[in-house]
């Protein structure tokens, strides 16, 4: 008996491409990629921060010259404090001006002693008890009054000596100060050029890594266009294969019939042939419908 086995085949077209579509495949694949050019890339430091760097270590401890300094001023102005600190800025022509002054004070006193005599000799009371009570009395009014005078210079001295102490005090303190302002000045100034340098070299190292960027995947791109544009041939491919079922080649084959089969169906006629319960009519309808089979009817 025979057997019919129907298939599906693709038309020739679709398989030629189908064979160049593997070829293709397996060619590209077969090429490693350069991985080497598809690497992440980091940009390097700009100039400019390399020289924000550079300021900020050179510039550790620069303010310290002026912390020493002004600390020299601040212990300079502590020994300008104190009950005796005025004592170095005392005149040391002071005790000489007192000398002097008390001297012609005492000249003045003197004749006014004398005076006292000769008034005491016009009265007729020379070396009487009332001359005795006026000398006495004059006399204790010049050294109060002598007493006086020198506390009045020795308080002028110490005053000038005190206020020179004091002025020269505020100096050290104000210089001092100055120092220290100019160390934090020296400070904001070295971290405002820091902070610049370092802002302009970021923006620089920034726009340096978006042409890394840019390159590597400019590079990935044509490394993968290859496999882009054969994986969009292989989509086509695979299209024409699952949809060209109703526009392929159908096409019949037919096996040859092996002895066992032609065996059976000799065997099958025969015994069709020689049924005593068929009639001659009926085996010569069954050897006619083997010799010529009858038609299917048209649908």
């Amino acid at each position: 008996m025979a057997l019919e086995q129907v298939q599906n085949l693709p038309q020739q077209y679709v398989t030629d491409l189908g064979v160049d579509y593997g070829k293709q495949l397996a060619g590209l694949t077969s090429i490693p990629l350069d991985t080497a050019r598809l690497a992440p890339q980091v940009a390097a430091q700009d100039p400019m921060q390399t020289q924000a760097a550079s300021l900020a270590a050179s510039g550790v401890g620069a303010y310290q010259p002026y912390l020493t300094q002004a600390g020299a001023y601040d212990t300079a102005a502590a020994g300008l404090s104190g009950p005796q600190a005025y004592q170095q800025f005392m005149s040391p022509y002071q005790q000489d001006v007192i000398d002097a002054t008390l001297s012609e004070f005492d000249k003045q006193t003197a004749a006014g002693l004398t005076g006292i005599g000769q008034r005491a000799v016009a009265s007729g009371n020379l070396g009487g008890g009332r001359e005795g009570v006026m000398r006495s009395q004059y006399q204790s009014q010049q050294d109060a009054n002598r007493a006086l005078l020198q506390a009045q210079l020795l308080q002028q001295g110490f005053g000038q000596a005190q206020t020179a102490a004091q002025t020269a005090f505020g100096q050290q303190r104000s210089l001092g100060q100055d120092q220290l302002n100019t160390g934090d000045l020296l400070q904001n100034l070295q971290t405002a050029d820091i902070n610049q340098l370092g802002r302009l070299g970021g923006l620089q190292q920034a726009q340096a890594q978006a042409l890394l960027d840019a390159q590597r995947e400019t590079n990935r791109l044509e490394a993968f266009e290859p496999y882009e544009r054969l994986g969009t041939y292989g989509s086509g491919v695979a299209s024409l294969f699952s949809g060209n079922a109703p526009f392929g080649n159908q096409s019949t084959i037919t096996p040859n019939p092996t002895p066992l089969q032609t065996a059976l169906g000799t065997a099958s006629v025969l015994s069709g042939i020689f049924s005593p319960s068929k009639t001659p009519n009926t085996a010569q309808r069954n050897v006619e419908d083997i010799i010529i089979p009858p038609r299917k009817p048209v649908i």
